[in-house]
């Protein structure tokens, strides 16, 4: 194979991936049919990062792909120095593929003297050279405006309801929010199911303590039905396993829980695991380590949905027919 994708009018795309997710960099290069631009990359004794391409990428459109898994600064400031890189090297566009958004849960101002810690991020991408960016389920969707160009959404959706609709009874079940402010989604997710009812879960959380949350009542009918609880990251696990035990604790007949990143932070593995839901399902848009894996948990392939956006893009096409006109 080759590191270029032959184009139209004699464009070529290459595809560069930092340290943080390999795995995934590889499995979207071999959907696309080409192999990762040769890279070398290393840090210094003082934790500073070296980057370098080893292939000329003038005149290409350059997909810079990188997880912002943990440590996350480290990763995203050496996707940074390689967005700058292939700027130097007068790449033709620059595209940053972020399956994750990194710090993408600080988009707004809970109190005064916060940052807004998304749109720094995108500001930095922006000045480091990034034409467009590209990301898998969003926290917030507002978040696309921080940007000034364009922004691809994908959808997790299509991959997570096709595996789901296989493990459950259509006629039998509940599409659960976690919270009201995500019930949106989870009428999309009912729609995909077969236009089932929805049911969300009353919850209180504390703004000055991060990653907790209370989950007191679920408000819907979920009595003797199969419950899929959706959200868009699972992180320490306490939001949606209290989500998971209140919906069986209401009289729920099993749990499936689908999320699309495993952020899956210490001691995500064993509240999951102990939860109650029979299934845990997400993509691999983050690495997911054997320290995280627990018998219950499903990881699915996020490669394919990239790589067709991906070269949508790079043909010119639409991202948006991808998810049925709706991302």
């Amino acid at each position: 194979m080759t590191t270029f994708l032959p184009g139209t009018s004699e464009r070529n795309l290459v595809l560069v991936s930092g340290r943080a997710h390999p795995e995934l960099a590889q499995d979207v290069a071999k959907e696309l049919g080409i192999d990762l631009l040769p890279t070398s990359a290393y840090d210094f004794a003082n934790g500073e990062i070296y980057v370098r391409f080893g292939e000329s990428v003038r005149g290409a459109d350059v997909f810079v792909l990188q997880s912002h898994t943990s440590p996350i600064n480290q990763w995203i400031m050496e996707q940074l120095l390689m967005v700058d890189a292939a700027k130097r090297a007068s790449a033709k566009t620059i595209t940053v593929v972020q399956p994750f958004w990194g710090y993408g849960r600080q988009d707004k101002k809970h109190r005064g003297r916060e940052p807004i810690s998304a749109r720094l991020i995108t500001d930095l991408f922006s000045t480091a050279g990034a034409d467009r960016l590209m990301s898998v389920d969003l926290h917030a969707a507002q978040t696309q405006g921080f940007f000034d160009g364009p922004v691809d959404h994908l959808w997790a959706m299509p991959i997570l309801t096709d595996y789901v609709r296989t493990r459950v009874d259509a006629a039998n079940v509940t599409v659960v929010s976690p919270d009201a402010g995500r019930i949106r989604v989870a009428e999309q997710w009912a729609a995909k199911l077969g236009g089932g009812p929805l049911a969300f879960v009353h919850k209180t959380r504390d703004i000055t303590r991060p990653n907790q949350a209370v989950a007191n009542r679920v408000v819907g009918d979920v009595e003797g039905r199969d419950c899929v609880l959706v959200d868009d990251l699972i992180d320490t696990g306490g939001t949606i396993a209290e989500a998971a035990k209140v919906c069986m604790a209401a009289g729920a007949k099993s749990v499936i829980v689908a999320a699309t990143h495993g952020v899956l932070s210490d001691p995500a593995a064993q509240r999951l695991s102990e939860c109650g839901a029979s299934e845990i399902v997400i993509t691999d848009t983050l690495p997911v380590s054997a320290d995280k894996r627990f018998p219950q948990l499903t990881v699915l392939s996020i490669a394919p949905l990239i790589a067709r956006a991906i070269r949508e893009v790079f043909d010119d096409g639409s991202v948006t027919s991808l998810f049925d006109g709706n991302s």
